[in-house]
């Protein structure tokens, strides 16, 4: 061990708090939030700058049925909207829950700052989404997320909430089932942090960093938040349920997967093929590139698998047929990414493009109407949590997902730590916590980390991706398995820069964790629902309208799902959804 890493392991800060919020994106500074006003303690904690957390790359809106456009709508019929667009695997608990509250979620938003977009009259506007029955998606621009962590990071300065950018979380700390705080070090100079707190609130995002192609940045979404609240007891509801995003760029590699909006298909984008053909075509004749996003994944990914992908392997998305001033007003945001990173002019050339992991729908298994978790003192929310959203995500709805969860969550949190009688530790805890920092700084074995995370993305792009069959994903779990052994001779090697090296171990096993719990769901759901493409079983098996949860020791076991209220349902029913004028998201 170096001086370095020798002084790292002497210095170690210990904090206390009511409540510890881990991550810094909507969902956690929504929660903090929440605690602060509520008078009581908290800290939040996060492995990247909250100014550049997740939350912030969201483009399209918030969803709300705020009536402001259609008074016809209400939140009984965004909650059958929801239901119907899970494919029937969203608990409708959660669900009426997030459609009662929204608009309750937007105010607040009001009352931090936020500027929505408004009509000439002050009321906010609201656009169609796809698979909305009426227009409830409240925006501002095409940066939405980022407008709502700006608000949030404002209401929390105003609130003086400490937040420690650069913490990154290693280990929840538990006695007897019960939390007790969490362990973890600093990115820059190897600090140890041992904070102890009363409840501890996962908002660390979900697990869609393990797959090759993808809308993650780096280091974000590495399946964090499965892996913590496993470790602590916890277990995890539909991991095999991801939405992959039709277009996601090729190059460079650094930043393959970043999302083409898609409104540059909304926008009047064609889809070619190598060939040249427009092959949605086949996929829908009718509504071709305004298809639903798990079609227009699929047709993709199919076109590709074929053979009649491009050299690098993908399709061609043209917007060059559209006016330059169409280009340079509806999709700023578009022509800037491609220039950025491939030196591109969208308004002469096409597109390179391919299906892209973007959004987890499962994650730890929660109590659909607070968030709390298998484990006492420990809630999740936001992308870490699930419930919502089953088979297939309503676009819009995960940002006020976190506004209303964040809110409840908090309050709950702050409940519990006010009715605690006695706190717990754990020096079995707290030393198993500080061994395997010490035991991975010790390491200085042959395997990289970073070629370690690569295969892992590798298996699951070619095992777990857009289409499955249970002979890739036992190929897929094989592969798995033989990573899992070589991970105990990883060598990890801090140096002047910091402490990532170190971050990059724990992000491997938090990644090993996710895609296991992926392929083994994966493997068990044997049908074609949503999202989820089974080739083998290529239709919908309606013994399956359940959700699966998967622990380590249990394996993957079936959930019953609540039924759905008479009102709601009565509402799913009604006829099919007008796309005209839309896109479907």
């Amino acid at each position: 061990m170096s001086r370095e890493q020798g002084n790292a392991r002497k210095r170690e800060h210990s904090l206390s708090t009511s409540v510890l919020v881990i991550g810094t994106g909507g969902s956690g500074l929504r929660a903090a939030i929440e605690v602060a006003e509520s008078g009581a303690d908290v800290i939040a904690v996060g492995k990247r700058p909250k100014s550049d957390a997740h939350t912030s790359l969201a483009a399209g809106g918030i969803n709300a049925a705020l009536s402001t456009m259609d008074p016809e709508d209400s939140w009984q019929q965004h909650a059958a909207d929801t239901i119907k667009e899970s494919y029937d695997l969203a608990n409708p608990r959660t669900v009426e829950i997030v459609t009662q509250g929204a608009e309750q979620g937007i105010a607040d938003l009001e009352r931090y700052g936020m500027n929505f977009a408004r009509e000439e009259d002050g009321r906010i506007s609201q656009r169609f989404f796809g698979a909305h029955t009426w227009r409830r998606t409240a925006f501002a621009g095409d940066y939405t997320g980022l407008e709502i962590q700006r608000a949030l990071i404002h209401r929390a300065e105003e609130l003086d909430i400490p937040v420690l950018d650069t913490v990154y979380i290693t280990k929840l700390l538990v006695s007897g089932g019960r939390i007790f705080g969490a362990y973890g070090f600093d990115l820059v100079d190897g600090t140890r942090y041992r904070i102890h707190a009363d409840a501890v609130i996962l908002a660390a995002g979900g697990h869609n960093r393990i797959w090759r192609r993808t809308s993650s940045r780096r280091d974000e979404n590495t399946g964090d938040s499965f892996r913590l609240a496993v470790e602590a007891g916890g277990r995890l509801r539909d991991a095999e349920l991801v939405q992959f995003h039709p277009s996601g760029i090729l190059e460079p590699e650094n930043a393959a997967g970043t999302l083409v909006s898609e409104a540059a298909r909304g926008e009047g984008g064609i889809l070619r093929n190598a060939l040249g053909e427009r092959f949605m075509e086949r996929y829908d004749p009718e509504r071709m590139e305004l298809s639903t996003r798990d079609r227009v994944a699929l047709a993709a990914y199919t076109e590709i698998a074929e053979g009649r992908g491009t050299e690098n392997g993908g399709v061609w998305l043209d917007v060059s047929h559209l006016p330059r001033e169409t280009i340079m007003t509806r999709l700023p945001r578009v022509y800037q990414t491609l220039m950025e990173t491939q030196m591109l002019d969208i308004t002469t050339s096409p597109i390179e493009i391919a299906p892209t992991a973007h959004y987890s729908m499962g994650g730890v298994w929660v109590d659909p109407v607070d968030h709390s978790t298998d484990v006492e003192g420990l809630w999740a929310i936001g992308e870490a949590s699930s419930g919502l959203h089953g088979a297939n995500r309503l676009g819009g709805n995960s940002l006020i997902e976190l506004l209303v969860f964040g809110r409840i969550v908090g309050r709950s949190a702050v409940a519990y730590s006010d009715e605690l009688e006695a706190q717990v530790r754990s020096q079995e805890s707290l030393a198993e916590a500080r061994a395997e920092i010490d035991d991975l700084l010790a390491s200085d074995g042959a395997e990289n980390v970073r070629a370690l995370q690569r295969e892992v993305r590798n298996l699951m792009t070619e095992h777990a991706g857009v289409v499955r069959d249970e002979a890739g994903l036992l190929a897929g779990l094989e592969k798995l398995a033989a990573i899992e052994e070589r991970m105990a001779g990883v060598g990890i090697h801090p140096d002047i820069a910091g402490f990532s090296d170190l971050a990059h171990a724990f992000d491997l096993k938090s990644s090993v964790l996710a895609a296991r719990a992926t392929l083994e769901s994966a493997l068990e759901r044997r049908e074609t629902r949503g999202c989820h493409n089974r080739s083998d079983f290529p239709e919908l098996d309606p013994e399956l309208t359940v959700n699966l949860v998967w622990s380590p020791s249990t394996g993957v076991v079936r959930e019953t799902i609540p039924a759905v209220d008479p009102e709601v349902a009565e509402l799913m029913h009604t006829g099919e959804i007008s796309q005209e004028g839309k896109l479907v998201e």
